[in-house]
């Protein structure tokens, strides 16, 4: 038989510390009650607890104070604060000081009975899950190394976390980290890119519907809150977010509910919730496009991802991680890197991060010549044209012509402009025999077949 956990309540209203005490006893975990902090503190001193669950007004003080002294003395266990009624601003900060999560009265059992089941997670996993991250978020950075720390102490947590960061850093990269190092590993991580919803869909798709519920609604349909039960919403760009659809989400993260359409009743819903967006929200809340409210809620902890060009010491390992990766894709040996190429790319300021140098890479790799990459394949602003991949009698039709305007056209869409015609023009030539075209373009056949998927030229 499961040995049973221990929980502290601290709750000095005698009905609350009755329904808490019958709830955890039901679920095999044995419990002490305290009625104030001084208490709690000593219970704290006398026994080992894998969860306590604090009122957050007590007699001599309140719940945030408990939630301190347990980070500083207790690290290992985990604290839920249970609040008033719609009283979020207290939720918030107890979250802030390192609460794991927070119920409000009066406490609905199944969302108290998830909360203790996910404590007891974090409890149980500590310290014996190996929560680094090294080989996920490469880099030995100072920043990195301080990134990596925090995931690992939020990944304990039930707050919800908004994840800034430029284009292409790696925020959804971050943010799988955090769950799959958490407690809900095992549950469902839900991604959802909140400006590619149209906006007649969207409540429908973040809370489901019944049939019949409006014109083609020929079935029920379970939205991204109920399809990431017991895990992680994963919310990128949600700054993209309508007015309208920040009020719903807001309650729905609020009230840990939500109704689909066409229901007539709320469903409660166990899902932690993390954020991202490139843009600035706290300038967004200034210029009333983002509600301050829903800003608050879902900013409880935020992590900054650090743009490329503050760890320059952590590209040359990416571009081995990279080079690596791409050429387990291609199905090819994975090619060697020049010294004038690696000069070149560690002086690269990188506007689109690591994404922007994943994307050099492939194109380099589709572009060298001996499967060597060299500074001139890689087609950076002010390096020499690529060489041509392809027997001296072939020309490959040149660049665009003139100056590159920033605000139309885009290097990426440039360089895959110029991939795009020399492999165009090597079917061609070889009458769309891909296997000869693979030949003269210096590829080999599978590599010329996932850069023809890659550019849609199937």
């Amino acid at each position: 038989m499961t040995p049973p956990s221990h929980a502290l309540i601290v709750d000095d209203e005698p009905d609350i510390c009755e329904l808490l005490e019958l709830t955890l006893g039901r679920m095999n975990i044995e419990t002490r009650a305290a009625l104030n902090l001084a208490q709690a503190r000593e219970l704290l001193t006398q026994h080992r607890f894998d969860l306590c669950l604090t009122d957050m007004k007590l007699p001599d003080g309140n719940g945030i104070e408990l939630v301190e002294y347990i980070q500083q003395h207790h690290a290992k266990t985990p604290v839920a604060v249970i609040t008033a009624h719609g009283n979020m601003e207290w939720a918030i900060k107890a979250l802030k000081a390192g609460a794991f999560d927070f119920v409000s009265k009066p406490v609905d059992l199944h969302i108290l009975r998830n909360l203790v089941n996910t404590a007891l997670k974090v409890s149980e996993s500590h310290p014996r899950l190996d929560r680094r991250s090294r080989n996920e978020l490469l880099g030995d950075s100072k920043v990195m190394q301080q990134t990596r720390a925090t995931i690992a102490k939020v990944a304990r947590s039930q707050a919800p976390i908004y994840i800034s960061g430029e284009s292409g850093t790696g925020k959804e990269l971050v943010a799988r980290l955090i769950h799959n190092k958490g407690p809900r590993a095992n549950k469902p991580f839900v991604p959802v890119n909140c400006g590619a919803i149209p906006d007649e869909l969207m409540e429908s798709e973040f809370f489901g519907h019944k049939k019949g519920s409006f014109t083609g609604a020929v079935a029920d349909k379970q939205g991204l809150f109920q399809t990431a039960e017991g895990g992680t919403l994963f919310l990128d760009e949600v700054a993209d977010l309508p007015l309208h659809m920040q009020v719903k989400l807001l309650r729905a993260i609020q009230e840990k509910a939500v109704r689909p359409v066409g229901a007539a009743s709320e469903t409660s819903t166990d899902v932690r919730i993390l954020s991202a967006t490139h843009k600035n929200l706290a300038q967004m809340v200034k210029e009333s496009k983002f509600r301050q409210d829903l800003y608050y809620r879902i900013n409880v902890i935020e992590l900054m991802v650090p743009p490329l060009r503050e760890r320059a010491e952590d590209i040359p390992k990416l571009i081995e991680h990279v080079l690596k990766k791409l050429a387990r894709q291609m199905d090819i040996t994975s090619p060697t890197l020049a010294p004038d190429a690696l000069d070149a790319l560690c002086r690269n300021p990188f506007p689109g991060n690591v994404r922007e140098l994943e994307n050099i890479l492939e194109r380099a790799m589709t572009l060298c010549d001996d499967n060597t990459v060299r500074a001139r394949d890689l087609q950076l602003p002010g390096s020499p044209p690529p060489s041509p991949a392809q027997p001296t009698d072939t020309t490959i039709p040149p660049p665009m012509p003139g100056p590159l305007d920033s605000g139309r056209i885009h290097l990426e869409e440039h360089l895959g402009d110029i991939e795009k015609r020399a492999i165009l023009q090597a079917l061609e030539q070889t009458k769309y025999n891909k296997t000869a075209a693979a030949k003269l373009l210096g590829l080999s056949f599978r590599a010329l077949r996932y850069r023809l998927k890659k550019l849609g030229l199937e």
